[in-house]
């Protein structure tokens, strides 16, 4: 099997990848980043996702974005929107998926892994600029230029497959592998025990997924 590194968050569509990964013959060692998030929920729920689904190995590294703060996910001090806002959010996390995809490189280049498979959707999601696919592209491009292996002749892919999908797609594309969602965490402010806001950008968008698929949400509410 083609060793792959998976960034693995806990949300649904990291889970979706996660099964689609596997679904194509990967063996899969997932890559859980603790950044300093408002809850360690999410970090419980991708340790529940990558038993669940057979990864190869399950690693969390530690980086404390605390430090630099700028996104309500980090500093405490920012409230968490619970109602739609324009422009980019302040859930948006500085250089937050250019840090993930750069440990996710190192340990790939260690595995002898061809391949990155990540989460990023640029449909219905809050307009992050680091989900964009002209971001994924750059990256690989980056990764290709910055890597011993790749100098060597052993060039690495990004998988980014559900970038263009609507999250009724996902729910769909997910609940045919076998995803547990009812197990994963989207919420900005969980609860520890999981339970999401319902208010939250995250679970609005994913709520709305679910409606639109046409399959009962899973979510656990606090209500």
């Amino acid at each position: 099997m083609k060793k792959a590194v998976v960034l693995l968050s806990g949300g649904m569509d990291s889970a979706t990848v996660l099964a689609i990964a596997k679904s194509e013959g990967h063996e899969c060692h997932c890559l859980t980043v603790d950044y300093g998030q408002r809850h360690q929920a999410e970090l419980t729920a991708a340790t529940q996702v990558a038993r669940a689904q057979g990864a190869a190995g399950h690693r969390v590294i530690r980086i404390d974005l605390t430090a630099f703060g700028g996104s309500a996910l980090t500093d405490r001090s920012i409230g968490v929107p619970e109602a739609p806002t324009p422009g980019i959010p302040v859930t948006y996390v500085p250089a937050r998926n250019t840090i993930f995809l750069s440990l996710a490189l190192a340990w790939a280049e260690v595995l002898d892994a061809r391949d990155i498979w990540f989460g990023a959707n640029a449909v219905d999601y809050s307009g992050y600029p680091d989900c964009r696919p002209e971001f994924m592209h750059a990256f690989e491009a980056l990764a290709n230029l910055a890597t011993k292996s790749a100098v060597e002749g052993r060039r690495l892919t990004l998988h980014t497959p559900i970038i263009s999908l609507a999250k009724a797609e996902i729910v769909k594309r997910g609940t045919a592998l076998g995803v547990d969602f009812a197990a994963t965490v989207s919420c900005y402010q969980a609860t520890e025990a999981g339970l999401a806001c319902g208010r939250c950008d995250a679970c609005r968008i994913r709520r709305a997924g679910f409606d639109a698929a046409g399959i009962p949400d899973p979510t656990r509410y606090r209500f």
